[in-house]
């Protein structure tokens, strides 16, 4: 199989590697009900394996770029391991297991992933999974773990398909063309975009002057990163060890979060990163820390995929620079401030050019990265994903997924990092911390549900109030406008209107 090159991000992601700061991806999967390990090894050999990365290492040569090689030894049953959890085998044992693992770092001389079954978990089941940085972002491997469910828990068994022979090895002259044949097609590539903006730009002065306004926006949001002033010091930050630990929340209806945006408004991201930096705010002051009047930043990587290349292995992502309200006291204040900076940054082009950045530092020598992600680090506190995953119910190798929680890494050498998912109608929030900074995530965890209590209850009560007053407020039994033919409408009016939704305007 031909060898193929890392790309300049995917580069930076395995270089940015570190015991204290791990590069990859950490996932929790819980199943109601037992699964067979054979059956669970037969569906990711069906599934997972039809990516060639998982079972390829990375190869570092003497000189010259990293790329992916077959791994001669690969072992499945080194990468889907069995484990069980000591008495009660709680969710506690749980999050200790996670935690470890979370802490371990992956063999780099093995394709980088690994599986851990843990069995006689509740009623059924729980998966960890950790796949490094360097395979693919978030969304893509959270993608490719999905597609190996299925929507019924009736599953055939899954049949293999027999591995496919060496190919034919290139000569010595196809290998010595491939660079400059790579390099004519990235000319051919590049010079046929710039000659279709050149033909654009002559037909259409208005497409040169959107251009000129991108390439102006770009340069300020570049500007912006550069010149953002480094985030105040708290417990969150400070020298990270090895350890690592992680929590994760009781599920909330989801249906609950569209409340609170519907009454008080705002969308259901909004919300939640209202209640998390309300449940951030909590902890401070249980700490004695001083949080009134705090702001520190989030960094939230933002998806750059065109539709339909989910599953395209990778990184291609952005990161935006969020300075979430600590100090606002206030949950409706906070909420209306976060809404507002999650606004400003919706048509900000911070995520391309962060992108643009990673894929500069991947081609740069290692000590120029380790000052460039210092840089930015010291610019954020904590890394914020938020995963929106099935709405319906799912299955892996017959069992029902109850649950499920991703932790990305937390770049940047941050001791903070949070994850936001939701699943069939419910949602979950997952903290990962630097036990040496915050040994209790759990905590962290307990403030959340208060912080999403206290604006379920006022968004409640603000609907209560709307329902008063248009109850209270005299509404015809018709719409008052007059049709073409001179008769009264015959629609109902809208709440708190004469007219219907026709003749309101």
């Amino acid at each position: 199989m031909a060898r193929k090159t890392l790309s300049s991000v995917d580069t930076a992601w395995l270089r940015m590697e570190d015991p204290t700061n791990m590069m990859m991806i950490t996932g929790v999967m819980v199943f109601g009900a037992p699964m067979d390990y054979e059956r669970l090894m037969a569906t990711i050999e069906h599934g997972l394996l039809r990516f060639d990365r998982f079972r390829q290492r990375v190869v570092r040569p003497a000189w010259g770029a990293l790329y992916w090689a077959e791994d001669p030894d690969f072992d499945l049953r080194y990468h889907l391991q069995r484990a069980t959890l000591p008495p009660p085998g709680d969710q506690a044992a749980l999050q200790e297991l996670a935690s470890v693992l979370a802490s371990r770092q992956l063999d780099l001389t093995k394709p980088l992933w690994q599986f851990h079954l843990v069995e006689e978990y509740g009623e059924g089941c729980a998966l960890i999974c950790r796949l490094h940085h360097c395979i693919g972002d978030g969304l893509a491997l959270v993608h490719v773990l999905l597609s190996l469910t299925t929507s019924e828990p009736d599953e055939t068994w899954p049949s293999v398909e027999p591995t496919p022979g060496p190919r034919r090895r290139k000569n010595l002259m196809r290998k010595m063309l491939r660079p400059a044949k790579s390099a004519l097609r990235t000319t051919v590539k590049v010079t046929d975009v710039f000659l279709h903006q050149c033909q654009a730009m002559r037909a259409d002065r208005s497409h040169a002057a959107n251009l000129a306004r991108t390439g102006a926006r770009g340069t300020t949001a570049l500007a912006r990163l550069l010149l953002l002033w480094p985030d105040p010091k708290t417990i969150f930050k400070g020298p990270l060890g090895v350890p690592k630990r992680v929590a994760w929340s009781s599920s909330i209806p989801l249906e609950d979060v569209k409340t609170v945006g519907q009454e008080l408004g705002g969308t259901v991201n909004d919300v939640l990163l209202t209640a998390m930096s309300g449940s951030l705010r909590r902890y401070l002051q249980g700490r004695g820390e001083e949080a009134d009047g705090l702001n520190f930043r989030a960094i939230v990587p933002v998806n750059l995929r065109l539709p339909g290349t989910e599953e395209e292995l990778g990184n291609k992502f952005g990161l935006v620079f969020l300075s979430l309200p600590v100090g606002i006291a206030d949950p409706g204040e906070r909420l209306e401030e976060v809404r507002r900076r999650m606004d400003a940054l919706k048509d900000s082009l911070e995520a391309p050019v962060a992108f643009g950045i990673l894929n500069a530092i991947g081609t740069a020598p290692e000590t120029i990265q380790d000052i460039v992600v210092t840089f930015f680090g010291m610019k954020g506190t904590a890394v914020i994903t938020n995963v929106m995953g099935p709405k319906k119910p799912i299955y892996l190798a017959c069992a029902p997924l109850d649950s499920l929680m991703f932790w990305v890494p937390q770049s940047g050498r941050l001791g903070l990092g949070v994850s936001i998912l939701s699943y069939a109608g419910r949602v979950w929030l997952g903290v990962m911390t630097d036990r040496g900074l915050v040994p209790d995530p759990e905590t962290i965890v307990d403030r959340f549900h208060a912080e999403f209590d206290e604006l379920l209850e006022m968004a409640r009560a603000a609907g209560e109030a709307q329902e008063y007053t248009e109850a209270s407020t005299p509404v015809p039994e018709r719409c008052q406008a007059l049709t073409q033919t001179g008769r009264r409408c015959k629609n109902r009016p809208l709440p708190g209107s004469d007219y219907c939704q026709v003749h309101q305007d």
